[in-house]
């Protein structure tokens, strides 16, 4: 599911908009308007891009990351490493199988794209702001057609800001 933030400066657009989605027969897009006698700022935990990418980390780390741990160990075990000669000959190769689950950790982090996480996408907290200034955020959530109708929809308001997130949660 897709998702389109637009930011107006007042109500009244911020409607207008919500009824020319209607008028255009975007049936199949949920439309939700946040502001003042609407949805409440709580309701923004939900507009966090970064929410899909921690997931899709998480979801990496829990195969990665024992695959990791075994390939680590076997390969140890395999080529009889003795690098580790503090922890012993068990130890040397349970010392492996941890580096091996670290490696797998950080594969699952960089091939879900965890570099999003680090970065500072502040998107979450300035519509926050902009909601504690009095604008109004309209946000549509739909497929790739529905999405795209609506951003096509939106522009003709003139929003302050329009953000298009695909399923990914990428801009």
């Amino acid at each position: 599911m897709n998702l389109v933030v637009a930011v107006f400066p007042d109500r009244i657009r911020a409607e207008a908009v919500s009824v020319a989605m209607e008028k255009e027969g975007a049936a199949d897009a949920r439309v939700s308007i946040f502001g003042k006698g609407y949805l409440s700022v709580e309701g923004l935990g939900q507009l966090d891009p970064k929410q899909k990418t921690r997931r899709r980390v998480l979801l990496m780390a829990t195969w990665l990351m024992p695959f990791g741990f075994f390939a680590g160990l076997t390969f140890s075990l395999l080529v009889n490493l003795d690098t580790f000669a503090w922890a012993g000959p068990i130890g040397n190769h349970v010392v492996g199988g941890l580096l091996g689950a670290v490696s797998g950790g950080m594969g699952a982090f960089f091939s879900a794209g965890g570099f999003t996480l680090v970065g500072d996408s502040e998107d979450a907290f300035s519509y926050r702001a902009n909601l504690e200034e009095g604008k109004y955020l309209v946000v549509v959530r739909g497929s790739d057609d529905a999405t795209t109708k609506a951003a096509l929809i939106l522009r003709q308001f003139q929003p302050e800001t329009l953000r298009v997130y695909d399923a990914d949660g990428t801009i």
